[in-house]
């Protein structure tokens, strides 16, 4: 049997070829891969050179991140690579430690990482308060923001959150009096400008992504008007790998070392998992197994570590990015690492051209972006005490580090848990016959958070009055107010002629 004829000559294609076609994954991953990759080319750049390192290494980790993790089982259409939310760390550690011990850092952290992983703790990060991790993202998000000013001014950033922040004034005076260099100012806020208004331009302008735009102009206007600024240092690919030594593993064992790398691991892996979460909402494809994910995770910081790389996260970016550019598998990850390797071996010089207030600008807008200020609004609109857990952690990490800050957002999320989960209700009926009985009923939680409270009220029964104390209703008793209310009926029946009846009756020894 023959094919059916075209009308103009030749063989029509097979009923049904045409929607098979249409079906394979590559005809939409082909694309999306080359749009992840625009997309990822300025944010890896820049986030090295925010983090004190190489603009390289920051390409490497994009494509360890694209072409080992995204061959990888866990998540299907995020994508991996250097993440904005462990900029300021990794500058805290490149500035203790020295670049040569990076390497040994991130290493670690993916050897934590794979452990976990095998361990299948990658689920347990779902249980995280997410208030804490949007206080992590936003504290992250003013510290790189504030820091980035100082960039775009041509300027050195002081070295602490409350630092960068003291030093704005000064920083806005110089600007306005022209102690400051005029020309990287100017680029700085154009390039933030075109970051601002893109989202209003025309569909057809739209795809191309913002800060390849933003960073492609303020290149362009740079080598046209032969602008005085600092551009970005090209060393390449094989210059700037650095392979651990053995010396560089003294950073991990040391004190700080070691709180180090437990940070990496705690950040980086909760971003990917809230990442993952986050992507899943945006598709009907495969979910995320997360203990996978995690894994994946740990092999890509290892290979990172071991090339002395940029520690790597998933990107809620550019994983976004993937996704609304209609990627169906993995192979527009996988693809976009390509891109990423084959744009850092033929086009290096590139890179050169890429002035630093520029990238400044981008990173400042992705600062600005990490700050949840609409959920802030919302939290404390409905749930206040979120709001306070989210606000302190922020607040902490700009105080201190962001390890302490992340530690103090969670202990502090502990502390209201316990405290809103230990509701105990004090009940005191008095009856109309004013010789009758009290009776006092408690019910719910009672725990150490509430012994004050518990206290004051037996404290306050008068003592010419029989008592009658149910504490039937009670979930859960803790030893402390066990202790307490022993100890209280022990004393109140030594002290008063009336009698006190207690249901069901405390135990006679604690």
């Amino acid at each position: 049997m023959t094919a059916p004829s075209r009308p103009g000559g030749g063989t029509a294609p097979p009923a049904g070829l045409a929607a098979r076609l249409r079906s394979v994954p590559w005809r939409q991953d082909l694309p999306a891969s080359l749009v992840v990759f625009l997309v990822a080319v300025p944010l890896c750049v820049g986030v090295a050179v925010a983090s004190g390192v190489p603009a390289e290494l920051g390409l490497v980790t994009g494509i360890v991140g694209g072409l080992v993790v995204g061959l990888l089982p866990g998540s299907s259409l995020q994508v991996s690579g250097p993440a904005a939310g462990l900029t300021v760390l990794v500058l805290e550690a490149v500035r203790e430690h020295g670049l040569d011990s990076l390497g040994a850092l991130v290493l670690a952290t993916g050897v934590l990482q794979l452990g976990m992983g095998l361990l299948r703790i990658g689920r347990w990060f779902r249980a995280m308060s997410a208030a804490v991790v949007h206080g992590m993202l936003a504290g992250i998000g003013l510290i790189l923001l504030f820091g980035q000013l100082y960039a775009t001014a041509g300027r050195p950033a002081p070295g602490t959150g409350l630092g960068k922040i003291a030093g704005l004034p000064g920083l806005l005076a110089d600007i306005l009096t022209g102690r400051s260099a005029p020309s990287p100012v100017l680029l700085g806020a154009g390039t933030l400008l075109v970051l601002l208004l893109w989202p209003y331009l025309p569909a057809r302008v739209r795809s191309l992504p913002a800060p390849l735009a933003a960073v492609g102009l303020a290149s362009a206007v740079t080598a046209i008007a032969a602008l005085p600024v600092d551009r970005i240092r090209v060393e390449g690919l094989a210059e700037v790998v650095r392979i651990p030594d053995a010396s560089s593993f003294a950073a991990v064992a040391g004190p700080g070392g070691a709180g180090t790398v437990l940070a990496f691991t705690l950040i980086a892996s909760a971003e990917t998992l809230f990442s993952a979460a986050a992507v899943d909402r945006m598709h009907h494809g495969p979910r995320t197994d997360y203990d996978r994910e995690l894994t994946a995770q740990g092999v890509g910081n290892t290979l990172c570590g071991l090339l002395g790389a940029l520690p790597m996260t998933a990107v809620i970016v550019r994983s976004a990015a993937n996704v609304q550019a209609g990627a169906r598998s993995k192979a527009s990850r996988t693809l976009h690492g390509v891109w990423l390797l084959l744009f850092a071996a033929l086009l290096p010089a590139v890179l050169g051209l890429i002035p630093v207030a520029a990238l400044a600008a981008v990173l400042v807008h992705a600062g600005a972006k990490l700050v949840p200020v609409r959920r802030i609004g919302a939290l404390w609109r409905d749930h206040r005490g979120e709001a306070v857990v989210l606000a302190a952690t922020a607040g902490a990490i700009i105080a201190t580090n962001l390890f302490e800050g992340v530690l103090a957002g969670i202990g502090l999320a502990v502390l209201k848990s316990a405290w809103q989960t230990s509701h105990l209700h004090i009940g005191v009926e008095d009856p109309a016959d004013p010789d009758g009985p009290l009776r006092v009923c408690l019910t719910g939680q009672a725990t150490f958070l509430r012994l004050p409270r518990l206290l004051d009220a037996l404290e306050r029964l008068p003592a010419d009055r029989p008592v009658e104390l149910d504490w039937s209703g009670l979930r859960h008793l803790d030893h402390a107010c066990t202790v307490a209310l022993v100890t209280w009926a022990a004393q109140h029946r030594a002290r008063s002629t009336e009698p006190l009846e207690v249901d069901p009756p405390l135990p006679t020894a604690v």
